[in-house]
């Protein structure tokens, strides 16, 4: 028989997920710092500005070079970002916060988390597929920062509710949506399928699988179906969801650095 889950053994579990998170990012890190040192891999990050052609006697839109990316060390951010913050939800200031929360259904510690981790991780996943205007990354932050606050906002108005409200959850998925149409469009546009290097099939393989997974488990929190019934048992799911998806991730998105 399986042991319940309680406010310790979760307080125990983050502790393991943020030690987790800290050595995967310090890994990538050296690795990174490593590889930078051989092949030097930066990402360029460009701007569109209006200039007047006079040749064509019309304004046109004209790329400039605004800065360079380290790829490699910037993947590792969103795994410290993590480790962070289960540190403090198991911190003496946090955790008291992390468990009065729960008993109302609520972690503000995730989403607040996923909001800026999650939106890293997809940026950077957009780079690697050639979106560099800052415009469009911006976007693509803000969009998928925005569905994971739909996250926290279908757990604090549901928990005032007797029927389930599901706006925030259906604008949330729309939200989330839109970055990936952006990716697959510059990915998949006008690339023969089989000169797509094999690092993008997997990215959005894998990611698809992820997307699908948080938003199930939160459904099953909802509709309290089978061991979903006590939300802790959730609360355990998105963690483990999290350090698996950004574990994945992070190191298929390393992997395009090392791609010709």
């Amino acid at each position: 028989m399986s042991k319940a889950i309680t406010y310790a053994s979760l307080k125990r579990f983050n502790l393991i997920m943020g030690v987790l998170h800290l050595i995967q990012g310090l890994l990538m890190l050296g690795f990174a710092l490593f590889i930078e040192r051989i092949a030097d891999f930066r990402i360029p990050i460009l701007s569109y500005f209006l200039t007047f052609d006079e040749s064509q006697m019309r304004l046109v839109t004209d790329p400039g070079q605004i800065g360079e990316l380290p790829f490699g060390a910037a993947v590792s951010i969103f795994l410290f970002l993590s480790a962070l913050a289960h540190f403090i939800i198991v911190s003496p200031w946090g955790n008291p916060i992390y468990n009065r929360d729960l008993s109302k259904g609520i972690n503000r510690f995730r989403w607040y988390e996923y909001a800026l981790s999650s939106s890293i991780m997809i940026v950077l996943i957009a780079l690697l597929f050639g979106v560099y205007d800052i415009g469009a990354l911006v976007a693509i932050f803000a969009a998928n920062a925005a569905m994971n606050l739909f996250g926290l906002d279908m757990e604090e108005i549901n928990q005032y509710t007797k029927k389930i409200n599901w706006k925030p959850f259906i604008f949330g998925t729309i939200a989330g949506l839109a970055p990936w149409v952006v990716i697959v469009l510059y990915g998949f546009g006008n690339a023969d399928p089989s000169e797509v290097p094999w690092f993008v099939y997997a990215i959005v393989g894998s990611y698809f699988v992820f997307f699908n997974l948080f938003p199930i488990n939160m459904i099953l929190q909802y509709k309290k179906i089978g061991k979903w019934e006590n939300y802790l048992y959730g609360e355990r799911g998105y963690i483990i969801l999290s350090l698996v998806a950004k574990s994945v991730l992070a190191w298929l998105a390393f992997a395009g650095v090392m791609q010709p």
